[in-house]
């Protein structure tokens, strides 16, 4: 499997873990805090596995550039999380990052 698609399975997982996390209620229910362990933990494996050929600083900024994107989403689809017009600009600038990253940084050649 390519290190991108690990990159991807861990920030999906993440994100699985950290919505679930809210729902745990401080780890006093069961069911979102099993998922809420075994996101984390697909998590970090697959990022482990990422981290063979993509430099960390750059698969770190990705996935947690992705991740806040993705639980803002999630979060406000879930929990109904209201976010102002500063949020989503510092989102949306967060999301850009990415993107150039991805588009245009020789560092994340791989």
């Amino acid at each position: 499997m390519h290190n991108a698609v690990y990159l991807g399975i861990a920030i999906v997982a993440e994100v699985v873990a950290t919505s679930a996390l809210k729902s745990s209620n401080g780890f006093t229910r069961l069911g979102p805090s099993i998922l809420v362990v075994l996101g984390y933990g697909v998590a970090f494996f697959c990022l482990s596995f990422a981290l063979r050929t993509i430099p960390t600083g750059i698969a770190y900024a990705i996935w947690s550039g992705a991740g806040i994107v993705l639980v803002s989403g999630v979060a406000w689809l879930l929990h109904g999380q209201r976010l102002d017009v500063p949020a989503l600009v510092g989102i949306g600038l967060i999301l850009a990052g990415v993107i150039v990253i991805n588009t245009f940084s020789r560092s994340a050649a791989h």
